[in-house]
């Protein structure tokens, strides 16, 4: 069980959407997250491996080596 704080304009906007549609506030907070989810994982990931980068821990390929390496 997860228990979520959203500000008052978006509470009245989920609500109206919830009665409008007769689903519950649940189904659109959950469809959100899932909807989310991937592309924040993925953000993540990405700012790890940049850090990494960064810090020298991963070598970078330039394009052409990368494609070099596709064409072998």
């Amino acid at each position: 069980m997860i228990a979520v704080r959203l500000p008052e304009e978006i509470e009245q906007r989920l609500d109206a959407l919830a009665k409008a549609t007769g689903r519950s506030k649940s189904y659109y907070v959950r469809e959100a997250i899932l909807e989310h989810l991937d592309d924040l994982e993925d953000l993540h990931l990405a700012e790890q491996r940049l850090l990494d980068v960064k810090r020298g821990k991963d070598d970078l390929l330039t394009g052409e080596e990368f494609w070099r390496d596709v064409a072998d």
